[in-house]
């Protein structure tokens, strides 16, 4: 009995990752906290990752058959994924427009890194920071400038009322507070 050997190709594994669409103009804007995120990881990746599984494929590959060298294949699919990421990471940093959300502190219009505190028109009270796409983080009531809610919320004052267009209908959102961190916060990540 014959049975067919598949193997998958290798090119599958080196499709760039698409970048999360931008707004028009092509801005990429983030916080000083999040830019330096994002270059710490990638120097990580670079300095300490990479060189660590380099090490690992060339040690696997002296050994000999590298068809069944599991050490050999997965260093290589790692390798792939890690090089992925680098390209992914320095292409994002290549059109990253560092904003610092500190310079509007005391302001009580929404603009971008802002905290602002929301009423809905179903009474239920929502804190959101607005940051950059490649730093918002759902988990952490961090929405995307260029979400809905954000986009519905900029340029408002505290005490206006907004319209917000969802599929289920338009929401009605009154701004009850903004506020601002402080540069030294933004810088650290907190």
């Amino acid at each position: 009995m014959s049975k067919a050997v598949t193997k998958e190709s290798e090119d599958a594994d080196d499709e760039e990752l698409t970048l999360p669409p931008l707004p028009s103009g092509g801005k990429n804007y983030i916080t000083p906290g999040g830019y330096a995120r994002l270059r710490d990881e990638l120097l990580d990746l670079i300095d300490n990752e990479r060189p660590k599984i380099v090490d690992v494929v060339h040690w696997a590959a002296s050994n000999g058959d590298r068809s069944e060298n599991g050490d050999y294949l997965y260093g290589k699919k790692r390798l792939r994924e890690i090089d992925r990421r680098i390209r992914f990471l320095t292409k994002r940093l290549e059109i990253a427009e560092v904003v610092d959300p500190s310079l509007h502190a005391g302001s009580d219009q929404v603009f971008f890194g802002a905290r602002v505190t929301y009423l809905d028109d179903e009474g239920a009270e929502r804190t959101v920071t607005i940051m950059g796409i490649d730093e918002a983080d759902s988990r952490e009531s961090q929405v995307s400038w260029v979400s809905p809610v954000a986009r519905a919320l900029l340029r408002a004052r505290v005490g206006d009322e907004v319209q917000l267009p969802t599929p289920g209908g338009v929401r009605n959102l009154e701004v009850l507070e903004v506020e601002y961190p402080t540069s030294s916060s933004m810088l650290t990540g907190s």
